[in-house]
């Protein structure tokens, strides 16, 4: 299989050649179509010239002859009866049929070169043959002649075709040097992508590739860094969240097991078996709650779009949330202030209702004793806003742009005891970004957090 590279200097060096055979095409059809009629009566003219010199001066006919022949031109004399007499350059073929001699000894004017044979490869410009000419009979002191000339090519182009035959060779070959630079250029780019690509197929993500072209290769290597960077990104976040996965599931079913084998003592006392008991129940139900928001998450990675849409009163489901968590509300003596409006959105309710479900819980799990909690509504901008406000501990400034990705926890000390997954957050933004929306956070270490919801209304 060819090279890209051989491959384009192939398609370029066809071009050119292709090219140079199309002009040659051209201009010879110019030629044989504008220029061949011209020259046929430029020489016509001049041959008529010698004619009435010769006639009014015969005795100069020789002198003549020869300076014009001196002048770049090829001259043949005959009386078609054998006097044959060549001034300059002798012609290549002497190819005239006695015919034409007769007809020119005659009286007539012979046009040679107009009547010359048009060919796609064959001007007739450069032919020196006799029946490429123009001839005219000449009275002399012997007789009739007829006198045939044409211009002498290598007389009056010799150094000058030789010239230009330079010039075209040259042109040529340096072309084809400078196509098969350019395609190196051109291809050298393509190359290295080639081979970043098989370094990425097998795992290999530091990818370095020039960027400073500003032409389509250029953006392609730009976007194929891009790319690289992503997938490197995407690689690691696999890899976390196997191994987040693995230590979420093997801390509850180390304990379930645990106290499952600490179950078959009999001699274990009531009151101890029922809180081990109690224990697993915990354990279960919180790996219950990790399966379902890893089916969460896959369905909406799956298809994000697949949401059951339908009209919902925004200010009674948030309502309806407050109302299920009041007991941890009235547990931790938290209070509660709800600033909601009448807003009508079109959205799935199960989805969105656990997007509430999750913000008002971390609101309520890191808001301390005493605390409160504010949750508002608003509509702007053909959006409705919700924001949930707390008086808890707040987030670090360094740590806010990481609280959405899947397991992070903000301090994993106080999230083993609270069971926290660091689900919760991606899913929300998960749900809100499928509805078109967006989820933002600001916060204040020790002043409290604010996470703001921003839906559309249609």
């Amino acid at each position: 299989m060819k090279s890209l590279y051989v491959r384009m200097c192939l398609v370029f060096c066809s071009v050119i050649i292709v090219s140079s055979l199309l002009g040659f095409l051209i201009s010879n059809l110019y030629y044989q179509s504008q220029v061949k009629p011209e020259n046929d009566a430029k020489l016509t003219g001049m041959a008529v010239q010698i004619q009435q010199f010769i006639a009014t001066h015969p005795e100069s006919q020789e002198d003549y002859l020869q300076s014009t022949a001196a002048l770049g031109y090829r001259l043949y004399l005959t009386n078609g009866n054998g006097d044959e007499r060549t001034y300059g350059e002798p012609f290549r073929v002497m190819d005239l049929e006695k015919e034409q001699i007769d007809t020119v000894l005659g009286g007539q004017v012979y046009h040679g070169i107009a009547e010359f044979p048009s060919k796609p490869f064959i001007t007739g410009f450069f032919d020196n043959q006799l029946r490429n000419s123009i001839g005219v009979p000449i009275q002399t002191a012997e007789g009739t002649y007829a006198l045939f000339l044409r211009p002498d090519a290598q007389v009056q182009f010799g150094e000058l075709r030789i010239f230009f035959a330079m010039i075209i060779g040259f042109t040529i070959l340096i072309s084809l040097g400078f196509v098969m630079i350019s395609v190196f250029h051109i291809v050298r780019p393509i190359t290295r992508l080639t081979t970043a690509t098989k370094r990425i197929s097998k795992g290999r993500y530091d990818i370095r590739l020039n960027t400073w072209r500003k032409d389509e290769i250029g953006q392609l290597a730009s976007h194929f860094m891009v790319m690289s960077r992503e997938l490197e990104r995407t690689n690691r976040a696999r890899q976390d969240f196997v191994a987040n996965v693995s230590h979420e599931i093997e801390s509850p079913l180390t304990s379930i097991q645990g106290f499952a084998h600490a179950l078959r003592e009999t001699s274990l006392p009531e009151e101890q078996r029922l809180e081990y008991l109690t224990i697993i129940d915990g354990e279960s139900r919180r790996l219950s709650l990790l399966s379902k928001q890893l089916l969460t998450l896959s369905s909406l990675d799956y298809d994000a779009e697949a949401l059951t849409k339908k009209d919902l009163d925004l200010k009674a489901q948030l309502r309806q949330v407050v109302q299920i968590m009041e007991w941890r509300l009235t547990e931790k003596q938290l209070a509660v202030r709800l600033n909601l409006v009448d807003i009508s959105i079109r959205a799935d309710s199960n989805l969105l209702y656990q997007v509430w479900m999750n913000l008002v819980s971390n609101a309520i799990k890191y808001t301390p004793v005493g605390g409160s909690i504010a949750i508002t509504s608003k509509t702007a901008g053909g959006n409705c806003i919700v924001s949930v406000t707390d008086t808890g501990e707040g987030i670090a400034e360094e740590e806010l742009p990481m609280i959405f990705d899947r397991f992070y926890k903000v301090d994993r000390a106080r999230t083993h005891e609270t069971h926290s997954s660091g689900l919760g957050l991606a899913i929300v933004q998960k749900i809100v970004e499928a509805h078109a929306g967006t989820v933002e956070v600001s916060s204040s270490v020790g002043e409290g957090t604010i996470f703001t919801v921003t839906l559309p209304l249609l």
